[in-house]
This record gives structure tokens, C-alpha cells and sequence, in this order.
């Protein structure tokens, strides 16, 4: 009798877990679409044709518009829709007028107006001058949504992280539980199955740096998954971001290598008369490593924000021809947005996996030590 009542306690246990995170999931889809209508409503783009005529933007360029402006960094940070907006410090500099700190506010809610001689453009991620004569370069240091994000999500991490630590040295010996054996799990699997297999017997001189990297993409992935704030933002789908990852792997691998590394480059197994031919492919090929890590995470994040807002997008341009096109298709595109979002949260974790994965591969290839060609010379 008390077996069957665990049994049943489970199965509730878990059906409940499921409706929950369905719940969580409609909720995040109505949200999502909630702020789409309200973007669509509350900035319908007006082009003057004439002194007592006026024609709205398409529906199609209001759409294209927002989904840019999402994946795109920002000056202001849209909580909602365009319904609540929270403004950032603005701090730019230039040699004519100095420095200058002020709210992102003063460009207007939506963006659109000019202060001081400046404005807003590329979607409200540069700023520039509105007389577009004036030579004097603007040097912008601004809080933007990208670094604001970037900051909350790396002490959330920290946060997080050092939690978990504690507790492990608190409970050495114990079995973990509960957030601590998740971490667990992944460090044990990162490092046993990936840095181990991947660099050799120097792993642990590269698996701090290895582990960051896995977990601040990966959080960041997840941060951006979240349509309000403190999520929403487009991090690792912003190139600067990736570009400064790819960077760092660059300089480890290139301070790091050994001298079978620069052998392999510079003096390859190959007859002389080849090597004309052979170094620019070698160097060629350090100098792309970077730019793939940086290109392949950058491309498929932003792909997945902008099909999941295409897919939500669908509404609003079917119901742009007729009201209860739109309505009749809202099942079906709010369907494949959940079925997107459960997706993204695979990608993730992949995408987080692959960086680090590939990161891996291009250490242990330069700190590889090549000791059975020197037995064989013997």
C-alpha cells in the first residue's frame, strides 16, 4: 500500500513538472507576442507624402524593424514592448566638446529624436552626429543593454558558482544535491570527456579558463531566452561578444604553443620546395580558427531569436490582410514559437558545448607533445 502511494506521489510529482514548464512556456510565448503587439501598435513609422497626408509604414517593414532592433544591441532597454523602457547612461566623448554623461532618455522613448547634435541610428545601437558635416569622431562608452546584461548575467554566474563551491567544501565527502550536482555532473563530464581526451596530460592548466567559458555562454544563452528583464538581450549573438571569446582562445593557444606547434607551421613534414605553398595555408588556418568559433556562435544564436520572433511575426502579417487570418493562424505560429523556444534551450547548452569543445581541440593541438616521433628517431 505505502509502494503504491510513492508511485502515485511520483507520477503527480512529475506530471505537475510538466504542466508547470508548459505553463512557464505559454507564458514566455504570450509574452513574447504581447510585446510584439505592443511594439507594432505603439511605433507605427509615419512617412509625410505630402503637407495633409500621411502613410504608415508596412506591416512587413514594422516587423523587420523590431526583430532587427531585438537582436541588436541598444541605448535603452524595452521591458515590455515599448510600453515600459528603461533608459541607460549614455557616455560619449569627443575632442570638440569633451566628455558628456546623460540618460539615454533624451533621445526620446522610442529613439527618435536628437540631443545636443547627436542621434540615434542602426537601431538605436550608434550614436553619431545628426549634422552629418561634422568630421570630430564620437567616442561612445555607454552602458548599452549588451554590457548591462553582460554585467547582471556574469554576477548572477559568480553568484551561482561561488554558492555551489561553498557548499562543496562545506560538504566534502557528501554527495551533492540538488543545483551543486548539476554543476557537478557537468564539470565531472567537461572535464573527464572533453579536456582530458581533448589536451592531454596539461588539462588542468587550461580547464579553469575552459570552464568559464562554458558557463558564461551557456548562461548567457539562457539569460537570452527570457522575453523580459533581465533577460531578452541578443549577448551572444553579438559578434564583439564572440569576437573577444574567439580572442582569448587565440592568445592562449598562440602563447602557449610548443615548438612542435610552430614546427608543424613554419617548417612542415614536407619537401622544401612545398613550403612556399604550405606556410600561408598553415598560417591561414591559425587565423581561421578564431573567426569560426567567432562567426558559428554569433549566426546561430542570432538565427534562433529571429526565427522565434518570425514564427510569433506571423500573426501580425497574416492578420495585417485580414483580421481572422490572423487570428486562425495565431494556434499554428504560437505552436512552432513554443516548439522553437524548447529547441533553443538545446541549442543552448550545444552551443556552449561546441565553443568549448573546439576551444579544446586548439589547445591540445598546440600544447601537444609529439614524443613517439622521437622514439622513432631513436
Amino acid at each position: 500500500m505505502r509502494k503504491t502511494q510513492i508511485v502515485d506521489t511520483k507520477r503527480f510529482s512529475g506530471s505537475f513538472g510538466t504542466l508547470g514548464t508548459a505553463i512557464l512556456l505559454l507564458f514566455f510565448a504570450f509574452f513574447t507576442s504581447a510585446a510584439i503587439a505592443s511594439e507594432h501598435s505603439g511605433e507605427e513609422t509615419v512617412h509625410k507624402t505630402g503637407d495633409h497626408h500621411t502613410e504608415k509604414e508596412p506591416i512587413g517593414a514594422q516587423l523587420s524593424e523590431m526583430i532587427l532592433g531585438h537582436v541588436s544591441d541598444n541605448h535603452s532597454w524595452d521591458v515590455f514592448g515599448h510600453a515600459v523602457i528603461l533608459p541607460l547612461p549614455v557616455i560619449v566623448y569627443n575632442e570638440t566638446e569633451g566628455l558628456k554623461i546623460f540618460s539615454s532618455s533624451n533621445f526620446g522613448p522610442h529613439g527618435h529624436k536628437t540631443y545636443e547634435g547627436m542621434k540615434l541610428v542602426d537601431y538605436g545601437a550608434k550614436i553619431v552626429w545628426a549634422d552629418g558635416s561634422r568630421a570630430d569622431k564620437i567616442w561612445n562608452f555607454s552602458i548599452t543593454k549588451n554590457t548591462l546584461n553582460l554585467l547582471i548575467g556574469s554576477f548572477l554566474i559568480c553568484v551561482l558558482l561561488i554558492t555551489v563551491a561553498r557548499k562543496y567544501a562545506k560538504n566534502r565527502g557528501k554527495a551533492p544535491s540538488g543545483f551543486q550536482n548539476l554543476v557537478e555532473s557537468l564539470v565531472i563530464f567537461l572535464r573527464d570527456d572533453i579536456f582530458k581526451t581533448s589536451i592531454g596530460p596539461k588539462y588542468r592548466k587550461f580547464t579553469p579558463l575552459l570552464l568559464t567559458i562554458f558557463f558564461f555562454i551557456f548562461f548567457m544563452n539562457l539569460l537570452g531566452q527570457i522575453p523580459f528583464f533581465p533577460g531578452g538581450a541578443n549577448v551572444t549573438g553579438n559578434v564583439a561578444v564572440t569576437g573577444v571569446l574567439a580572442l582569448i582562445v587565440f592568445i592562449y593557444v598562440t602563447v602557449n604553443g610548443n615548438k612542435h606547434y610552430w614546427k608543424h607551421i613554419f617548417m612542415p613534414d614536407a619537401p622544401i620546395g612545398l613550403w612556399p605553398m604550405l606556410i600561408p595555408i598553415e598560417l591561414f588556418g591559425v587565423i581561421l580558427k578564431p573567426i569560426v568559433l567567432m562567426l558559428r556562435l554569433f549566426a546561430n544564436i542570432t538565427a534562433g531569436h529571429i526565427i522565434i520572433l518570425g514564427f510569433f511575426s506571423l500573426i501580425f502579417i497574416f492578420g495585417g490582410m485580414q483580421e481572422w487570418i490572423g487570428y486562425a493562424v495565431s494556434p499554428a505560429s504560437l505552436g512552432f514559437g513554443i516548439f522553437m523556444s524548447f529547441m533553443e534551450l538545446l541549442v543552448a547548452f550545444l552551443q556552449a558545448f561546441v565553443f568549448t569543445l573546439l576551444s579544446a581541440l586548439y589547445i591540445g593541438m598546440a600544447v601537444e607533445e609529439h614524443e613517439h616521433h622521437e622514439l622513432e628517431n631513436h
